[in-house]
């Protein structure tokens, strides 16, 4: 081991590594980290330097980024790669990629975004569990014209109506998409579904559950992957939540369950005792009651943007109402609901999540809420089994189901007055986010859009 090195690497470790590589014919490596956005950063390491990378060689100015909490002042970060999460590049196939954790000065750093989901994963596995996840990527594909307004990549005609479209599913197939769900599949995956959905030029990738940290990898990955593969075809991906104000948003639903360390079995699933009767065990209702307590500051890191509060609305599309959530309210199979147990049961979904998330954070309140329900067993208030989008405000309010925040601003709010943000973000990581995007609201604020223009410029 390098005497620079942060962390010790085993040999064996090392050798199935370096056949990998040799193996592939790599000649560069990755070592990947994501700042407070959920966006890749990383330098390019030669593969003769692979040992001393992955003992954390590779150091970043944190101060040059969002929500790497640094001044100018402070040491380097270093990144130090996961083995476990080494990958080839499919549209590089002389590169590797591996997601990476960050340290500093000798130790981790308490705000890497990581570095925060594996201390949260920790506290599971401490209870003997293995935190499960799955993420439908919802997301648009559109033409690189510089059009003003952006347009699908299909040369087809626009349907009114396109959610589950066959032909303009299979126009997409023989180019990008075909080419993204090969990769996937490749890197072992396992797409088992994707289809056009409700946007005009929108799909959804739906893929293989894994454990938590590695479906935090691979949906960070699968962001740029799906941009690489379309831009080799003139498009670009957009995982903006809400491109346009009458259609349907991208989605980013996280599905999870708790499953025993030793033997594997999903702990969610209904043993008997199903006080619900929505194919629930008493730990999975538990753990759906710690996220209901903090929804709304889990909403602040997995609808992370200002763009995100213009997708959870009941209308705004042309194909009648968004499906995306308002309410604080679960329950079964039922898409009005925010926090929902689907109809073959054994895990809780989370449908406020979408495509702008970073993945890391979004899931480490969510888990540390769900765990919080297990350790103090909350009970949940009754399901609602009504479409919330069809009551009344007087319905709702009598059956304490109250609006989800519908700004970034409220949501922030949340965020900061909730005692577990700080216990599971740490003082720094919740303060940079917090200041970063409240300067995000201020600058939207400030800003004087067209719309304004157009109501109030003759208005008076």
């Amino acid at each position: 081991m390098s005497t620079n090195s942060l962390v010790s690497i085993d040999d064996t470790v090392l050798q199935r590594l370096q056949s990998e590589i040799q193996t592939h014919g790599l000649k560069y490596l990755v070592p990947s980290y994501v700042d407070m956005h959920g966006i890749p950063k990383a330098k390019m390491v030669p593969i003769a330097y692979l040992e001393r990378m992955l003992g954390g060689s590779e150091l970043f100015t944190g101060a040059a980024l969002d929500g790497v909490p640094q001044n100018m002042a402070d040491d380097e970060v270093g990144a130090v790669p996961d083995p476990a999460s080494f990958m080839v590049v499919p549209w590089r196939d002389d590169t590797g990629w591996f997601a990476s954790d960050l340290w500093y000065q000798g130790k981790p750093f308490e705000p890497c975004n990581r570095g925060i989901l594996k201390r949260v994963l920790k506290q599971a596995a401490d209870k003997g569990f293995t935190v499960n996840c799955g993420v439908e990527a919802e997301f648009f594909v559109f033409k690189d014209d510089n059009a003003q307004n952006p347009n699908a990549i299909s040369n087809l005609p626009v349907l009114e109506k396109p959610a589950y479209d066959s032909i303009r599913l299979m126009d997409n197939l023989d180019s990008w998409l075909g080419e993204t769900v090969d990769a996937m599949n490749a890197l072992g995956w396992s797409v088992y579904s994707f289809d056009h959905e409700d946007g005009v030029g929108q799909f959804e990738l739906d893929f293989q559950y894994a454990d938590a940290l590695t479906m935090s990898d691979r949906f960070v990955f699968l962001r740029v992957m799906v941009n690489e593969f379309a831009r080799q075809h003139g498009g670009y991906a957009s995982f903006m939540p809400k491109p346009f104000a009458d259609k349907a948003g991208s989605g980013a639903h996280f599905n999870m369950s708790l499953a025993d360390a030793s033997s594997g079995d999903n702990l969610f699933n209904a043993n008997g005792d199903d006080q619900h009767n929505m194919g629930l065990s008493a730990l999975g209702y538990q753990f759906t009651a710690g996220v209901m307590q903090h929804l709304p500051a889990i909403l602040a890191l997995s609808a992370p943007t200002i763009n995100s509060y213009k997708r959870l609305i009941m209308k705004g599309s042309t194909s009648g109402y968004t499906w995306a959530p308002c309410f604080t309210s679960w329950g079964g199979n039922n898409r009005s609901n925010t926090v929902r147990v689907p109809s073959d049961g054994g895990r809780v979904e989370l449908r406020a999540a979408d495509s702008a998330c970073n993945p890391y954070l979004g899931m480490a309140l969510m888990i540390a809420a769900g765990l919080e329900g297990i350790e103090k067993q909350l009970e949940l208030a009754p399901a609602n089994t009504v479409n919330l989008f069809e009551q009344t405000e007087e319905y709702r309010r009598n059956n304490g189901i109250e609006w989800l925040p519908r700004t970034l601003d409220e949501a922030i709010t949340a965020l900061e007055i909730d005692p577990l943000s700080r216990q599971v973000l740490g003082d720094k990581m919740l303060e940079s986010w917090v200041e970063t995007k409240r300067e995000e609201c201020l600058s939207y604020a400030n800003h004087v859009s067209q719309w304004e223009r157009d109501r109030y410029l003759r208005m008076f």
